[in-house]
């Protein structure tokens, strides 16, 4: 160990001479542990809603979806999806196909999305264990049945259980006709059968149905579908499957893993996550001047001290680092307190919820998730505060002139 640091360390933790320097420094540390627990909670509970809506968007979002780069649909023969089946990341596909659709039940209308889905849907994503009403189904016998959202079945008002009335749906007719007597939209009929809930953005918009209905209703003739939706086996190389899956495809495709599907909103969360962070941060520079407090009065104690060390041959440098040191020294030690008391607080929370979430909720507590990089991203912002924090003191001990012999 250098000597700066050892002598840092001396003064930090040896008795001082005024009880106030005591006091000023359990404050500065107080204050550090605080803010550094502040620090990892907030980017803890921000992980923990992106782990949360993350989850919440796999039972309807796959992990990787194909989309047509031009246009919205594009024909998947059934070699198409062998071929992408028979690579090894891949564990199932689904063809699925969306347009919006108007409804009619009854009484009431809405425009929503008609999405038809084959039956690997709910084996490449989780929908059917999202079901709270009736059930995954889309045929009964000779009736067509849908699956809708919960907002979309409450807008229509719809009966799950009721099998004596349908459900008109109606979507333009993508061919132009030459008689003002034709009707300009295609109707087709179904049944109200199940209902999801899992985000209110699908929920207010999705009505899920057979793929041959809506092939039915957009009038398509041949396998047109608007994606091709991918699970991937647990433990697959996303990046190298990826690469196959866009070899097989070629050209003219755009093939999204599950974070890009919702890209601006992820990136929406992460602004949200490191302004708070920021702000945070501004805090811990209001804290910061307890540590110079600490200090200043520490160099003003050991001004005969340093004197002694320059008169003996230290270097200017050299008792600048003492108390550089003793600031970094602080730093660590509330960090340290400030990690253990973050740690505390989130076993609380995930064990019996110190803090709830008002209104009726898909959780009854803030989410949280810790992350080891929290911990270095946070340890190096403290760090960096309390090495500015410590920099006036230590340029003042600098300047402390040597101790002149008297003859």
């Amino acid at each position: 160990m250098n000597l700066p640091l050892r002598i840092a360390r001396r003064y930090l933790f040896a008795k001082k001479s005024t009880n106030a320097i005591n006091i000023i420094t359990g404050i500065a540390v107080f204050g550090i542990a605080v803010g550094s627990a502040a620090l990892v909670l907030v980017l803890s509970v921000f992980n923990g809603f992106e782990d949360l809506i993350m989850t919440m968007y796999s039972n309807f979002n796959p992990d990787v979806k194909v989309t047509p780069a031009r246009g919205k649909t594009f024909e998947a023969d059934s070699v198409l999806v062998l071929r992408l089946e028979a690579i090894e990341g891949v564990k199932a596909v689904s063809q699925t196909l969306e347009e919006v659709a108007f409804f009619d039940y009854k009484d009431n209308q809405d425009f929503g999305t008609l999405k038809g889905v084959d039956s690997n849907f709910n084996k490449v994503v989780g929908i059917d264990t999202t079901v709270r009403e009736g059930t995954y189904a889309f045929e009964e016998g000779a009736r067509e049945m849908a699956v809708m959202g919960l907002g979309m079945r409450n807008k229509l008002a719809a009966n799950v259980g009721d099998r004596f009335t349908e459900m008109a749906v109606y979507s333009p007719k993508r061919e132009r006709s030459n008689s003002p007597l034709e009707q300009p939209f295609r109707r087709s009929y179904i049944y109200p059968g199940g209902t999801f809930v899992i985000q209110q953005d699908f929920d207010n918009e999705f009505v899920l149905s057979s793929l041959s209905f809506a092939r039915k209703l957009l009038g398509y003739s041949r396998p047109v579908v608007s994606a091709l939706e991918i699970r991937l086996k647990p433990g697959a190389n996303e990046s190298s499957t990826l690469k196959q899956i866009s070899e097989v495809l070629g050209k003219g495709f755009d093939v999204k893993p599950r974070y890009e599907q919702e890209k601006s909103f992820l990136k929406l969360m992460q602004v949200e996550k490191w302004l708070s962070y920021a702000i945070v941060s501004l805090m811990m520079l209001m804290v910061a001047f307890n540590i110079v407090g600490a200090l200043w009065m520490v160099v003003l104690e050991k001004q005969r001290d340093i004197s002694i060390l320059k008169s003996m041959g230290a270097t200017d440098n050299s008792v600048r680092n003492i108390f550089l040191y003793e600031g970094l020294l602080l730093s660590v030690l509330g960090i340290f307190l400030g990690f253990v008391l973050a740690i505390g607080l989130y076993i609380a929370q995930k064990t019996i919820g110190i803090v709830t979430v008002p209104g009726n909720f898909i959780v009854d507590a803030y989410p949280i998730s810790m992350r080891v990089i929290d911990f270095a991203v946070v340890a190096l912002t403290v760090m960096a505060i309390g090495l500015l924090a410590s920099w006036p003191p230590a340029q003042r001990a600098r300047r402390v002139k040597a101790m002149v012999r008297e003859e």
